[in-house]
């Protein structure tokens, strides 16, 4: 069986190179990559407090109203401002390719799913343009998620030690 002519769409014209001495980065896309140190320093600001009570079912439990600090809240909000500011500079590093002459860069509606799905298609794309070249934001941002997971877990374990001891265990 075959196709009828056409059924298949046209091949894509593969994207032009960039001449060697045209940059491929910009403050966009380096601020992009940085975001997330923001919010793994604000995460080291956070300390929250276990204080245990009984409750009304007669059990040991943690109170959660000393976790919501001021500091949680402002992480929270950094989170927010986060996402917010990722999808923003997606559209201007993507409008900034698309001024120099990338042919279909890799598209800022990725950004929606975060910034590290953006910076690696977007350095794949770069680097297929102008070869050897566009692939430091993806050890930034790597960094930047290391410091945050990192900042987590110090945060994470301390807090988890003094649930289990006020519980007891």
């Amino acid at each position: 069986m075959t196709a009828a002519p056409g059924w298949y769409p046209p091949p894509e014209t593969p994207r032009p190179l960039l001449p060697t001495d045209q940059a491929v980065g910009n403050p966009f896309i380096w601020l992009l990559a940085c975001l997330p140190f923001g919010v793994g320093t604000l995460m080291l600001s956070w300390n929250p407090e276990v204080h245990a009570y009984i409750a009304s079912s007669g059990y040991l439990s943690i109170d959660p109203t000393y976790i919501f600090t001021a500091a949680y809240f402002a992480i929270m909000i950094g989170l927010i401002l986060t996402y917010g500011a990722t999808v923003v500079l997606a559209v201007f590093d993507y409008r900034w390719l698309v001024h120099r002459g990338v042919v279909r860069p890799f598209n800022w509606a990725w950004s929606f799913l975060g910034g590290v799905p953006y910076v690696i298609g977007r350095a794949v794309v770069i680097h297929k343009v102008a070869p050897r070249r566009g692939l430091w934001p993806i050890a930034v941002i790597v960094a930047a998620w290391g410091l945050y997971i990192v900042a987590g877990f110090a945060k994470a374990l301390p807090f988890m030690q003094s649930v289990f001891y006020e519980l007891g265990y």
